[in-house]
């Protein structure tokens, strides 16, 4: 296309979603999958959603990538309505889901890849020499030739991620990207996302992950989804903080005259208690000590009062919480206790699939243009 992301980027939103509701209307009783969702992301953010199976994940993408309507609300992806401009999203946009088994194994790469140029819309002659560009940008210039069937599952992936690419997206969609791979192919697949975002600006992706660290790792902003709502959204920090609202620091000190008590009178300190170390039994000097301060700042007076009494430290390290922790204050439960995926999914359990874009997806029961339910 010839306008770029990055021309956009002080345009509308690169999503906007506002009251998105869906409802699978199944027996014996109707499920709603989305419950009033409310979003913004802005263009060239990296935004991920995490949540367990059921959480409304999958329906959530099917609607921002035109395979789904809404049953009731709005959502537009850099200002186009899902609903009634799906051509003009399509030509901006891709989704990559992890596991893809899409295309035909008997075909090469370069092949596989030249026939979905051909489901994109590009003119024959572009689509091969689009396909080659990709190839070699991605460093898949040895497998080119390879059939589809003998790939292993990482460089499947990377081949999905390249099918990805072809129409020039302005926004990418990643499904569980790196879901089975092992972690080098993951690796791999993370550089790859961030290198295409980093080399126009305004591009946008919008990820779903399992994977907390990948999610803490890549994403500017997160959003946390249970039983189709948002609970939560900000940086990977801001949400961090929302579960630890005292500073905790771990310190080991050669000595400590007086003991922890001389500590936990300080202004600012919470609690000084010893904390177990195998280095204890080597030298019996070593002394470890878990803090809690009431904000960071506390510690200089920690560290002076340390001096005053002749102590040293050793080492000083302080404690924060993960996005696990944050996950599972606000949904109760971890990713390893889910339920079924019933909410996120269609009634046979089908998640988004990699159909060429002019033919959108529709769920079981539902009419194939896209009727409201």
């Amino acid at each position: 296309m010839s306008v770029s992301p990055g021309s956009v980027a002080s345009g509308p939103p690169a999503i906007e979603a506002r009251g998105v509701r869906r409802v699978y209307n199944v027996k014996p009783t109707a499920v709603v999958a989305l419950d009033g969702v409310d979003l913004d992301v802005a263009p060239g953010e990296f935004f991920g959603l995490l949540g367990p199976n059921g959480a409304g994940k999958t329906t959530l993408i099917k609607i921002l990538t035109t395979l789904l309507l809404p049953s009731e609300g709005t959502a537009r992806i850099f200002g186009f309505d899902v609903a009634t401009d799906v051509k003009r999203i399509r030509r901006i946009m891709n989704m990559v889901a992890g596991g893809e088994q899409s295309g035909y194994g008997i075909l090469t790469v370069r092949e596989q890849l030249w026939m979905f140029s051909q489901f994109y819309g590009l003119p024959r002659g572009d689509g091969w020499r689009r396909v080659d560009e990709l190839i070699e940008a991605v460093g898949f210039t040895e497998q080119a030739q390879q059939r589809v069937s003998t790939l292993s599952t990482g460089q499947r992936q990377k081949m999905n991620f390249v099918r990805g690419l072809l129409n020039d997206p302005w926004i990418l969609f990643l499904d569980e990207p790196t879901l089975g791979l092992d972690v080098a192919a993951a690796r791999s697949v993370r550089e790859l996302v961030t290198s295409w975002k980093a080399a126009v600006p305004g591009r946008t992706v919008l990820l779903t992950t399992h994977y907390m660290a990948e999610a803490d790792e890549l994403c500017d902003r997160i959003a946390i989804v249970d039983h189709g709502r948002i609970l939560a959204i900000g940086s990977p920090a801001e949400l961090k903080r929302r579960v630890q609202r005292e500073s905790i620091f771990r310190l080991e000190l050669d000595r400590l005259d007086g003991g922890v008590a001389a500590l936990a009178r300080l202004p600012g300190v919470v609690s000084a208690t010893p904390a177990a170390s195998a280095s204890d039994a080597a030298d019996r000097q070593t002394v470890n000590l878990d803090l809690v301060l009431v904000e960071d700042g506390a510690l200089g007076g920690v560290v002076a009062a340390l001096s005053g009494l002749g102590a040293h430290i050793r080492s000083l390290r302080k404690s924060e919480p993960s996005l696990e922790d944050v996950f599972v204050e606000l949904v109760g439960r971890g990713f390893d206790e889910e339920g079924s995926d019933t909410a996120a999914a269609p009634p046979d359990g089908s998640g988004p699939g990699t159909a060429p874009m002019d033919q959108p997806e529709h769920e079981p029961g539902e009419p194939a243009e896209r009727e409201r339910v």
